[in-house]
C-alpha cells in the first residue's frame, strides 16, 4: 500500500508518499480501507519529532480515518466486510489501509458522506471526553473555547449549543469569528483587538464562564484563571503559546477551581473504547439531527500532504483539512 512516511524530522517537505509493507491486523481489530483521513495538530508535531507514536501504534501519522472495512479479526462481532465507518487511530491515518481496535470504530453518521466523516472521530472524541465526560459541562453553564474556528472549536461550539450550554469562543479574525457566530457561538471574541478576559467578565456580569477549554497554554493560564466562575474548570488541550507559566494559585483556592489535561492517543485501548462508546451514544444522534455538521475547509490526496500541513501551520484554515487516500 502507499503511506505517507516522515523521512526525518524536519518542516512539511520531509512529508513523503512510499510503497510500504500492508498492516497485519489482530484477533480484536480490522483493516479499513481508508477514504479519507483528517489533519490534527498532534500530526504536525509528530512530524517535527517532537510527539512520537505510542509503543505498538503505526508510524505513519493519522490520528482518524473513513473508509470501508476489508478484513475482520476472529474474534470481532459487531463489523463485517463491507461496513462503511470511520474510527480513532493511534496512527497509520496517512495511508491507504490501517488496522484498528474493533473498540475505536464508529458507524458513518446518517447525512454524512464517507469522506467528511474522516473529520469527525478525533474532535468528537476529544471534545466529548474532555468537556463533558470530564469537566462536566451541563446545560444552563457558560463555555469559551479558544481558537473556535479550528477542528476542535468548530466542534466543540456545536456539540456544547446543542447541550443547552451558553458559548463564548476566541479567534483571530471576523472572517473566523462569524463562521463561528454561524455554528452557533453566542459571544465572540477578538483575540487580537479585545481582551478576553474583560469580554468574559462583561458577558458574564462578573462571574466567568464555568468551563475553559483552551490550547494555547502559559500564555493563557493566569487569564483562564481570571475567567473562571467559582466551581469553574480548566482543560488544557495544547500548549501552542509554549507549557510555562506564573501563576497566582489563590484564584484556584478563592474559586474552587479545577485545572485538568489529556491526550487521546496515549489513552488504553480499553480507554478510548469507552469513549468512542460515548460519542456513539450521545453525539451521533446530533450529528443524524443536522444539529453538528462537519466542517471541512479543504482537501489534498495523500501525495500533497506536506501542503495540507503548509496549510495548517499557517492557521489560515476554518474547521479541518482532510487527505484523500
Amino acid at each position: 500500500m502507499k503511506a505517507v512516511v516522515i523521512t526525518n524530522p524536519g518542516g512539511p517537505e520531509v512529508l513523503k508518499i512510499q510503497q510500504v509493507e500492508n498492516p497485519e491486523i489482530g484477533n480484536k481489530q480490522v483493516l479499513i480501507k481508508v477514504e479519507a483521513t483528517a489533519l490534527n495538530r498532534a500530526d504536525t508535531l509528530q512530524r517535527q519529532g517532537k510527539y512520537p507514536p505510542p509503543p505498538g501504534a503505526s508510524i505513519y501519522p493519522g490520528l482518524e480515518c473513513s473508509g470501508t472495512i476489508e478484513a475482520v479479526g476472529t474474534d470481532v462481532t459487531r463489523w463485517k466486510v463491507g461496513d462503511q465507518v470511520c474510527a480513532l487511530l493511534s496512527g497509520g491515518g496517512y495511508a491507504e489501509k490501517v488496522a484498528v481496535p474493533a473498540g475505536q470504530v464508529l458507524p458513518v453518521p446518517p447525512g454524512v458522506s464517507l469522506k467528511d466523516a474522516a473529520s469527525l472521530p478525533e474532535v468528537a472524541c476529544t471534545v466529548w471526553s474532555t468537556i463533558f465526560m470530564m469537566s462536566k459541562l451541563s446545560a444552563g453553564e457558560t463555555f469559551l473555547v479558544h481558537g473556535g474556528s479550528s477542528g476542535i472549536g468548530t466542534f466543540a461550539i456545536q456539540i456544547a449549543k446543542y447541550k443547552g450550554a451558553r458559548v463564548f469562543v476566541t479567534a483571530g479574525s471576523e472572517e473566523k469569528l462569524a463562521i463561528c457566530k454561524d455554528l452557533g457561538a453566542d459571544v465572540c471574541i477578538n483575540y487580537k483587538t479585545e481582551d478576553f478576559v474583560a469580554r468574559v467578565t462583561e458577558e458574564t456580569g462578573g462571574k466567568g464562564v464555568d468551563v475553559i477549554l483552551d490550547n494555547i497554554g502559559g500564555p493563557y493560564f493566569q487569564k483562564n484563571l481570571n475567567s473562571l466562575n467559582i466551581d469553574g474548570r480548566l482543560f488544557l488541550l495544547g500548549f501552542q503559546g509554549g507549557p510555562v507559566a506564573e501563576v497566582n494559585l489563590a484564584f484556584i483556592l478563592a474559586r474552587r477551581l479545577t485545572v485538568q489535561g489529556a491526550g487521546l492517543r496515549t489513552r488504553s485501548i480499553e480507554s478510548k473504547a469507552v469513549i468512542v462508546s460515548e460519542v456513539e451514544k450521545n453525539v451521533w444522534p446530533a450529528i443524524a439531527e443536522g444539529k453538528v455538521k462537519p466542517v471541512v475547509y479543504k482537501s489534498f490526496p495523500l501525495s500533497e500532504a506536506a501542503e495540507a500541513h503548509q496549510l495548517m501551520e499557517s492557521s489560515k484554515h476554518i474547521g479541518k483539512i482532510l487527505l484523500i487516500a
